[in-house]
């Protein structure tokens, strides 16, 4: 892999989030390659830190959290050094995200087709309002909501939760930015809804060529769209592959015990296989390898050494100690 065909680039990222019960260890030495045109799955259970790191690569970490060390390079550029000024002008132009929540993203006092507009005014000056409008209707005809000349008038509320999903998109996709992120957008949505909008998110990487961080806890999202997958747990990535030898033959026990947790139509299967025990708690992590205590696998050194991220196969990362090849 070339590092000229590298977007984005993080390198030993740390988050804490400062609580009055305790120093919270969110991103945990975080280490991630994104190339250029891809679509990168980021996977894990909830509380993993996938939100966060993503979070974190355009500086919107809320308090009482905060970047601890690490770097984040965006076409060649340490964002984590920018001035803040100069990282308004990335946000939304060149990066845009698109939120879980679309109810929480839209103003309930605004137009749905004003906030999109709003969004284009951020980034552009001198700009005519009728050629705002115009673009408007043409993003909400490009994210499939029918009727767009009457439906940009109309407020959050008038539409339903796979409406809102898009109208978010609009907004993400006004500037056709290079990376979007997406932070699982199909969430609150029903599975007819959901192939739509991924379907949408599809048709837009490859009509405006952007790259794609697809966050998610579905991994059968990640098998249908994705061409790399990374896989977290407790605040570090654990396993990078490309999408078919990453099901085909999972390395990591942990990313193991995520497929073994999901039902097969082709064979019946009486009980799932779970994974034992919890998530571990993040003010105070277990030494070692965060996974150690689920780990059925688990050896001495896995109780007091950090596994290092290592690429033991052409294009396939792991870090786990059954992989140390020493």
């Amino acid at each position: 892999m070339s590092r000229r065909d590298e977007i984005l680039r993080i390198e030993d990222l740390y988050v804490h989030f400062y609580t009055y019960a305790g120093v919270v260890k969110a991103i945990d030495g975080v280490n991630m390659s994104v190339l250029r045109g891809e679509t990168y799955g980021l996977v894990g259970e909830t509380g993993c830190g996938k939100s966060v790191t993503m979070r974190a690569v355009l500086r919107l970490i809320p308090p009482p959290g905060r970047i601890v060390k690490g770097r984040v390079i965006f076409n060649g550029v340490n964002l984590l050094e920018l001035p803040e000024e100069e990282m308004r002008k990335i946000r939304g132009a060149k990066i845009a995200y698109i939120v879980q929540d679309p109810t929480a993203a839209l103003d309930p006092l605004y137009t749905s087709g004003f906030q999109v507009a709003e969004t284009i005014l951020a980034h552009e000056e001198n700009v005519g309002k009728k050629s705002v409008w115009e673009r408007v209707v043409s993003l909400f005809k490009s994210v499939l909501i029918p009727d767009a000349e009457r439906r940009v008038k109309q407020y959050p509320h008038e539409f339903s939760g796979g409406m809102r999903q898009r109208v978010v998109i609009a907004c993400a996709i006004s500037e056709k930015p290079e990376l979007l992120i997406a932070d699982e957008p199909t969430t609150s949505v029903d599975v007819t809804v959901q192939a739509q909008i991924l379907e949408v998110l599809e048709d837009l990487k490859k009509t405006q060529e952007m790259t794609m961080i697809l966050v998610t806890h579905n991994l059968g999202l990640v098998a249908q769209i994705c061409d790399r997958v990374g896989v977290m747990y407790a605040g570090s990535i654990v396993e990078v592959s490309d999408v078919f030898r990453l099901f085909e033959e999972p390395l990591h026990p942990y990313t193991r015990g995520l497929l073994n947790a999901i039902p097969h139509v082709t064979r019946t299967q009486f009980r799932l296989e779970p994974i034992p025990g919890t998530i571990p708690d993040l003010i105070n992590p277990p030494p070692g390898c965060r996974f150690h205590p689920r780990c059925k696998h688990a050896t001495g050194i896995c109780k007091r050494e950090k596994p290092k991220l290592r690429e033991i196969e052409p294009g396939r990362f792991v870090a786990c100690h059954l992989y140390r090849g020493d």
